[in-house]
Protein backbone atom coordinates (compact mmCIF):
# COMPACT_ATOMS: atom_id res chain seq x y z
CA UNK A 1 0.00 0.00 0.00
CA UNK A 2 2.15 2.72 -1.44
CA UNK A 3 -0.69 4.90 -0.94
CA UNK A 4 0.38 4.77 2.36
CA UNK A 5 4.49 4.95 2.07
CA UNK A 6 4.74 2.01 3.68
CA UNK A 7 5.64 -0.30 1.49
CA UNK A 8 7.80 -3.01 1.86
CA UNK A 9 8.65 -6.06 -0.37
CA UNK A 10 7.82 -10.12 -0.24
CA UNK A 11 9.59 -12.64 -2.06
CA UNK A 12 13.44 -13.73 -2.86
CA UNK A 13 15.78 -10.57 -2.31
CA UNK A 14 12.58 -8.33 -1.73
CA UNK A 15 10.75 -9.69 1.59
CA UNK A 16 10.42 -7.10 4.12
CA UNK A 17 13.34 -5.72 6.10
CA UNK A 18 10.55 -5.91 8.37
CA UNK A 19 8.33 -8.41 10.23
CA UNK A 20 5.47 -9.33 9.13
CA UNK A 21 2.36 -10.01 11.13
CA UNK A 22 -0.43 -11.57 9.03
CA UNK A 23 -2.80 -13.56 11.40
CA UNK A 24 -5.83 -14.89 10.05
CA UNK A 25 -7.11 -16.51 13.08
CA UNK A 26 -9.98 -18.03 14.09
CA UNK A 27 -12.77 -20.32 12.19
CA UNK A 28 -16.36 -20.21 12.51
CA UNK A 29 -17.14 -22.84 14.50
CA UNK A 30 -18.25 -25.22 11.20
CA UNK A 31 -15.29 -23.88 9.06
CA UNK A 32 -12.53 -25.25 12.00
CA UNK A 33 -14.37 -28.03 12.26
CA UNK A 34 -14.12 -28.81 8.77
CA UNK A 35 -10.23 -27.69 8.67
CA UNK A 36 -9.27 -29.66 11.13
CA UNK A 37 -11.02 -32.59 10.43
CA UNK A 38 -9.23 -32.34 6.98
CA UNK A 39 -6.57 -32.91 8.58
CA UNK A 40 -6.24 -36.37 9.21
CA UNK A 41 -8.44 -36.94 5.80
CA UNK A 42 -7.84 -38.69 2.83
CA UNK A 43 -11.26 -38.05 1.10
CA UNK A 44 -12.04 -35.32 -1.20
CA UNK A 45 -10.72 -31.94 -0.46
CA UNK A 46 -12.40 -29.02 0.05
CA UNK A 47 -12.72 -26.56 -3.03
CA UNK A 48 -13.20 -23.51 -0.33
CA UNK A 49 -13.45 -22.27 2.99
CA UNK A 50 -16.63 -21.75 4.63
CA UNK A 51 -17.08 -17.84 5.08
CA UNK A 52 -18.92 -15.90 8.29
CA UNK A 53 -18.22 -12.39 9.43
CA UNK A 54 -15.26 -12.14 11.57
CA UNK A 55 -14.58 -15.99 11.41
CA UNK A 56 -10.80 -15.51 10.64
CA UNK A 57 -7.76 -13.93 12.25
CA UNK A 58 -4.54 -13.27 10.20
CA UNK A 59 -0.83 -12.76 10.64
CA UNK A 60 2.31 -12.47 9.05
CA UNK A 61 5.94 -12.79 11.08
CA UNK A 62 9.03 -12.32 9.88
CA UNK A 63 10.35 -15.52 9.10
CA UNK A 64 7.95 -17.14 7.62
CA UNK A 65 7.86 -19.74 6.04
CA UNK A 66 11.11 -20.76 7.06
CA UNK A 67 10.40 -20.58 10.72
CA UNK A 68 7.20 -20.37 12.87
CA UNK A 69 8.29 -18.77 15.64
CA UNK A 70 7.17 -15.41 14.54
CA UNK A 71 3.83 -16.83 14.69
CA UNK A 72 4.23 -18.35 18.26
CA UNK A 73 5.26 -15.45 19.56
CA UNK A 74 2.30 -12.95 18.27
CA UNK A 75 0.13 -15.67 19.64
CA UNK A 76 1.67 -16.14 23.12
CA UNK A 77 1.45 -12.52 23.23
CA UNK A 78 -1.59 -11.33 22.34
CA UNK A 79 -3.37 -15.21 23.37
CA UNK A 80 -5.52 -14.90 20.00
CA UNK A 81 -4.47 -17.95 17.89
CA UNK A 82 -3.85 -17.40 14.00
CA UNK A 83 -6.12 -19.51 12.06
CA UNK A 84 -4.40 -18.35 8.55
CA UNK A 85 -0.86 -17.45 8.87
CA UNK A 86 0.37 -15.71 5.39
CA UNK A 87 3.54 -15.56 3.84
CA UNK A 88 4.91 -14.12 0.42
CA UNK A 89 6.26 -16.00 -2.10
CA UNK A 90 8.72 -14.74 -5.18
CA UNK A 91 7.98 -16.83 -8.73
CA UNK A 92 9.58 -19.86 -8.79
CA UNK A 93 9.65 -20.66 -5.05
CA UNK A 94 7.97 -24.28 -4.49
CA UNK A 95 5.05 -24.27 -2.36
CA UNK A 96 6.64 -25.65 1.49
CA UNK A 97 4.83 -28.07 1.97
CA UNK A 98 7.25 -28.69 5.77
CA UNK A 99 5.76 -25.32 6.70
CA UNK A 100 2.64 -25.81 5.26
CA UNK A 101 2.07 -29.13 7.52
CA UNK A 102 3.24 -27.02 10.61
CA UNK A 103 0.50 -24.61 9.54
CA UNK A 104 -1.91 -27.51 9.66
CA UNK A 105 -0.88 -28.82 12.60
CA UNK A 106 -1.47 -25.85 14.78
CA UNK A 107 -5.30 -25.16 13.18
CA UNK A 108 -4.27 -23.11 10.67
CA UNK A 109 -4.54 -22.79 6.73
CA UNK A 110 -1.38 -20.93 4.98
CA UNK A 111 -2.42 -17.70 2.95
CA UNK A 112 0.03 -17.80 0.00
CA UNK A 113 0.80 -14.30 -1.84
CA UNK A 114 2.61 -15.48 -5.05
CA UNK A 115 3.81 -12.36 -6.35
CA UNK A 116 5.36 -12.35 -10.11
CA UNK A 117 8.68 -10.26 -9.00
CA UNK A 118 10.98 -9.76 -12.38
CA UNK A 119 8.50 -11.84 -14.02
CA UNK A 120 7.06 -11.41 -17.54
CA UNK A 121 3.08 -11.18 -16.85
CA UNK A 122 2.08 -11.96 -20.58
CA UNK A 123 4.70 -15.10 -20.34
CA UNK A 124 2.62 -16.27 -17.46
CA UNK A 125 -0.52 -15.63 -19.63
CA UNK A 126 0.50 -17.69 -22.64
CA UNK A 127 1.73 -20.62 -20.70
CA UNK A 128 5.68 -19.80 -20.36
CA UNK A 129 5.79 -20.73 -16.83
CA UNK A 130 3.42 -23.52 -16.56
CA UNK A 131 6.26 -26.20 -15.96
CA UNK A 132 6.70 -24.13 -12.62
CA UNK A 133 2.96 -23.47 -11.73
CA UNK A 134 1.82 -27.54 -12.63
CA UNK A 135 4.65 -28.46 -10.01
CA UNK A 136 3.55 -25.93 -7.37
CA UNK A 137 -0.38 -26.59 -8.17
CA UNK A 138 0.68 -30.66 -7.52
CA UNK A 139 2.67 -30.19 -4.35
CA UNK A 140 -0.69 -27.85 -3.41
CA UNK A 141 -3.02 -30.62 -4.49
CA UNK A 142 -0.56 -33.29 -2.39
CA UNK A 143 -1.04 -31.22 0.62
CA UNK A 144 -4.34 -32.41 1.53
CA UNK A 145 -5.56 -29.17 3.26
CA UNK A 146 -7.08 -26.06 2.47
CA UNK A 147 -5.19 -23.12 0.77
CA UNK A 148 -6.02 -19.63 0.46
CA UNK A 149 -3.80 -18.01 -2.38
CA UNK A 150 -3.35 -14.77 -4.46
CA UNK A 151 -1.35 -14.09 -6.86
CA UNK A 152 -0.09 -10.42 -8.17
CA UNK A 153 -1.82 -8.87 -4.73
CA UNK A 154 -2.34 -4.96 -4.73
CA UNK A 155 -2.25 -4.82 -8.74
CA UNK A 156 -4.38 -1.69 -9.07
CA UNK A 157 -1.08 0.04 -7.22
CA UNK A 158 1.68 1.53 -9.10
CA UNK A 159 4.74 0.31 -6.99
CA UNK A 160 4.45 -3.15 -9.01
CA UNK A 161 5.90 -4.46 -12.31
CA UNK A 162 2.58 -6.55 -12.71
CA UNK A 163 0.51 -3.50 -11.03
CA UNK A 164 -1.29 0.13 -12.20
CA UNK A 165 0.28 1.99 -15.48
CA UNK A 166 3.25 -1.16 -15.61
CA UNK A 167 1.37 -3.93 -17.07
CA UNK A 168 -2.22 -3.83 -18.89
CA UNK A 169 -4.84 -5.05 -16.69
CA UNK A 170 -6.20 -7.09 -19.13
CA UNK A 171 -2.82 -9.54 -19.43
CA UNK A 172 -2.94 -9.31 -15.31
CA UNK A 173 -6.75 -10.81 -16.00
CA UNK A 174 -5.29 -13.41 -18.59
CA UNK A 175 -2.66 -14.28 -16.23
CA UNK A 176 -5.02 -15.35 -13.47
CA UNK A 177 -7.52 -16.66 -15.10
CA UNK A 178 -4.48 -18.82 -16.79
CA UNK A 179 -3.15 -19.61 -13.55
CA UNK A 180 -6.71 -20.72 -11.76
CA UNK A 181 -7.15 -22.75 -14.54
CA UNK A 182 -4.41 -24.67 -14.82
CA UNK A 183 -4.36 -25.37 -10.70
CA UNK A 184 -8.10 -26.72 -11.04
CA UNK A 185 -7.15 -29.10 -14.34
CA UNK A 186 -4.41 -30.54 -12.38
CA UNK A 187 -6.74 -31.52 -9.36
CA UNK A 188 -5.81 -28.68 -6.58
CA UNK A 189 -9.19 -28.06 -5.92
CA UNK A 190 -8.50 -27.46 -1.92
CA UNK A 191 -7.71 -23.89 -3.22
CA UNK A 192 -9.46 -20.72 -2.23
CA UNK A 193 -8.44 -18.09 -4.29
CA UNK A 194 -8.44 -14.74 -3.20
CA UNK A 195 -7.82 -11.29 -5.58
CA UNK A 196 -5.82 -9.10 -3.41
CA UNK A 197 -6.53 -5.34 -3.94
CA UNK A 198 -5.19 -2.09 -2.75
CA UNK A 199 -7.66 0.52 -1.25
CA UNK A 200 -8.48 2.99 -3.37
CA UNK A 201 -6.69 6.19 -2.66
CA UNK A 202 -6.83 9.38 -4.27
CA UNK A 203 -5.63 12.29 -2.26
CA UNK A 204 -1.89 13.73 -1.89
CA UNK A 205 -1.58 13.83 -5.41
CA UNK A 206 -1.46 9.87 -5.71
CA UNK A 207 -4.08 7.87 -7.35
CA UNK A 208 -4.77 4.59 -6.65
CA UNK A 209 -8.10 3.57 -9.06
CA UNK A 210 -10.77 1.37 -8.56
CA UNK A 211 -9.88 -2.22 -8.94
CA UNK A 212 -12.59 -2.97 -11.18
CA UNK A 213 -10.27 -3.17 -14.26
CA UNK A 214 -8.47 -6.28 -12.91
CA UNK A 215 -11.61 -8.23 -11.95
CA UNK A 216 -10.86 -11.81 -13.31
CA UNK A 217 -14.55 -12.86 -12.92
CA UNK A 218 -16.90 -14.40 -10.43
CA UNK A 219 -15.78 -17.73 -11.85
CA UNK A 220 -12.46 -17.60 -11.53
CA UNK A 221 -12.39 -15.86 -7.53
CA UNK A 222 -13.33 -17.30 -4.03
CA UNK A 223 -12.33 -14.37 -2.05
CA UNK A 224 -11.41 -10.43 -1.98
CA UNK A 225 -8.47 -9.23 0.09
CA UNK A 226 -8.69 -5.79 0.69
CA UNK A 227 -5.24 -3.98 2.09
CA UNK A 228 -4.89 -1.02 3.85
CA UNK A 229 -3.15 0.61 6.81
CA UNK A 230 -3.98 3.34 9.88
CA UNK A 231 -1.31 5.51 10.02
CA UNK A 232 -3.01 8.50 11.42
CA UNK A 233 -5.19 9.01 14.86
CA UNK A 234 -8.30 10.35 12.90
CA UNK A 235 -8.13 7.75 10.28
CA UNK A 236 -11.10 5.66 10.54
CA UNK A 237 -12.00 1.98 9.31
CA UNK A 238 -15.45 3.41 7.25
CA UNK A 239 -13.62 5.94 5.24
CA UNK A 240 -10.29 4.35 5.05
CA UNK A 241 -11.94 0.87 3.77
CA UNK A 242 -15.62 1.75 3.03
CA UNK A 243 -14.86 3.10 -0.43
CA UNK A 244 -13.23 0.12 -1.67
CA UNK A 245 -15.82 -2.38 -0.20
CA UNK A 246 -18.45 -0.47 -2.28
CA UNK A 247 -16.29 -0.22 -5.57
CA UNK A 248 -16.06 -4.25 -4.99
CA UNK A 249 -19.23 -4.99 -4.16
CA UNK A 250 -20.36 -3.64 -7.40
CA UNK A 251 -18.53 -6.53 -9.22
CA UNK A 252 -19.21 -9.52 -6.48
CA UNK A 253 -20.91 -10.59 -3.37
CA UNK A 254 -17.61 -12.67 -2.96
CA UNK A 255 -16.65 -12.75 0.97
CA UNK A 256 -14.15 -10.20 1.56
CA UNK A 257 -10.96 -10.42 3.75
CA UNK A 258 -8.97 -7.64 5.22
CA UNK A 259 -5.98 -9.07 3.84
CA UNK A 260 -3.41 -7.20 5.41
CA UNK A 261 -3.69 -4.14 7.49
CA UNK A 262 -1.74 -2.70 10.85
CA UNK A 263 -2.12 0.32 12.89
CA UNK A 264 1.80 2.48 13.49
CA UNK A 265 1.81 3.29 17.51
CA UNK A 266 1.10 7.58 16.52
CA UNK A 267 -2.05 6.39 15.30
CA UNK A 268 -2.93 4.87 18.59
CA UNK A 269 -2.64 1.57 18.51
CA UNK A 270 -5.42 0.34 20.88
CA UNK A 271 -8.15 2.46 19.38
CA UNK A 272 -7.29 1.23 15.74
CA UNK A 273 -7.17 -2.56 16.59
CA UNK A 274 -10.96 -1.82 18.09
CA UNK A 275 -12.02 0.29 15.48
CA UNK A 276 -10.73 -2.50 13.19
CA UNK A 277 -12.41 -5.34 15.00
CA UNK A 278 -15.79 -3.13 14.75
CA UNK A 279 -15.39 -2.05 11.01
CA UNK A 280 -15.28 -5.99 9.89
CA UNK A 281 -18.12 -6.67 12.26
CA UNK A 282 -20.07 -3.76 10.63
CA UNK A 283 -19.67 -4.49 6.85
CA UNK A 284 -19.95 -8.20 7.27
CA UNK A 285 -16.49 -9.44 6.75
CA UNK A 286 -14.35 -12.21 6.72
CA UNK A 287 -11.75 -10.86 8.96
CA UNK A 288 -8.36 -9.36 8.70
CA UNK A 289 -5.00 -10.05 8.92
CA UNK A 290 -2.52 -7.95 10.79
CA UNK A 291 0.95 -6.75 9.45
CA UNK A 292 3.12 -7.21 12.97
CA UNK A 293 6.14 -5.78 11.78
CA UNK A 294 8.48 -3.04 10.89
CA UNK A 295 8.38 -1.82 6.85
CA UNK A 296 11.12 -0.68 4.23
CA UNK A 297 10.04 3.04 4.98
CA UNK A 298 11.08 2.21 9.00
CA UNK A 299 6.83 2.45 9.76
CA UNK A 300 6.31 -0.02 12.53
CA UNK A 301 3.19 -1.95 13.04
CA UNK A 302 3.94 -4.35 15.76
CA UNK A 303 1.78 -5.05 18.57
CA UNK A 304 3.61 -4.63 21.57
CA UNK A 305 2.44 -2.52 24.57
CA UNK A 306 0.16 -3.86 27.04
CA UNK A 307 -2.89 -1.34 25.96
CA UNK A 308 -2.63 -2.67 22.42
CA UNK A 309 -2.22 -6.58 22.94
CA UNK A 310 -5.23 -6.09 25.95
CA UNK A 311 -7.06 -4.39 22.86
CA UNK A 312 -6.13 -7.27 20.63
CA UNK A 313 -6.69 -10.35 22.90
CA UNK A 314 -10.54 -8.59 23.96
CA UNK A 315 -11.07 -8.11 19.86
CA UNK A 316 -10.27 -11.83 19.10
CA UNK A 317 -12.91 -12.50 21.70
CA UNK A 318 -15.50 -11.42 19.75
CA UNK A 319 -14.91 -13.40 16.94
CA UNK A 320 -16.40 -17.50 16.06
CA UNK A 321 -13.39 -19.55 17.49
CA UNK A 322 -12.90 -22.72 17.41
CA UNK A 323 -15.18 -24.82 19.90
CA UNK A 324 -17.16 -21.62 20.01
Amino acid sequence: MRHQSRRRRRGPGRLVITVVVIVVVAAVGAGVFLHNRSTNSTGPLPVQLPAATGAYLGVYTHGVPDSYSGVAAFNNATQAKPDVVMYYSGWFVPFPGKFATTVANNGAVPLVQMDPDKISVSRIASGRYDGYLSAYAEAVRAYHHPVVMSFGHEMNGGWYSWGHGKTPPTVFVAAWRHIVKLFRALGAHNVTWMWTVNIINNAHGSSIPSPAQWWPGGAYVNWVGIDGYYLKPNWKFAPLFGPTIAAVRKLTLDPILVAETGAVPAAGQPAKIADLFSGIHQYGLLGFVWFNSTNSHGLQFGISSPEALAAFHKGASTYTRPGG
